[in-house]
């Protein structure tokens, strides 16, 4: 049942136009965006960025245990050491990485002597964004150690 002051608001609205109240609620919600979006990216942007890091320092971590598997066997050089590390940062999309090798020369090595293998890595040269939020002028490093085979 329909009383007298419903009729008189259905009589002078105006179909199409949003009332003040509607108005009122959508300037509401377009202030609570303004204010929860700055966090919502800044969350979601620190989210990608550590996520990168940490799928970066596994491929570190495995390129240079690939590095330090070919330079533990007889004969190895430090250019196949190298190569075998650049072939597999390569493969990730990983570029401007730094390889050592310890001993300098791996061919000096002798039988059980260590073998390590390090690759670092600017974070500004592997990361998603345009420019690091929280990890920008950071280094990431990994090195693997393992004891040189030869035959005697």
């Amino acid at each position: 049942m329909r009383t007298l002051a419903s009729c008189r608001r259905a009589r002078h609205a105006v179909p199409g136009r949003a009332s003040q109240a509607q108005l009122r609620r959508r300037g509401a919600a377009v202030v609570e965006f303004a204010a929860v979006a700055p966090v919502l990216f800044l969350l979601i942007f620190g989210m990608i960025e550590f996520g990168r890091m940490v799928m970066v320092q596994q491929v570190l971590t495995n390129a240079s245990r690939e590095g330090a598997r070919v330079g533990i066997l007889d004969g190895a050089t430090n250019s196949e050491v190298t190569s075998v590390v650049q072939n597999y940062l390569t493969a990730a999309n990983i570029k401007g990485a730094e390889i050592k090798t310890e001993p300098v020369n791996i061919a000096n090595a002798g039988a059980g002597d260590s073998v390590k293998v390090i690759v670092t890595v600017p974070f500004d040269k592997v990361t998603w964004l345009p420019a690091p939020i929280f990890l920008g002028g950071k280094g990431m490093s990994a090195s693997t150690v393992m004891r040189r085979e030869t035959v005697q």
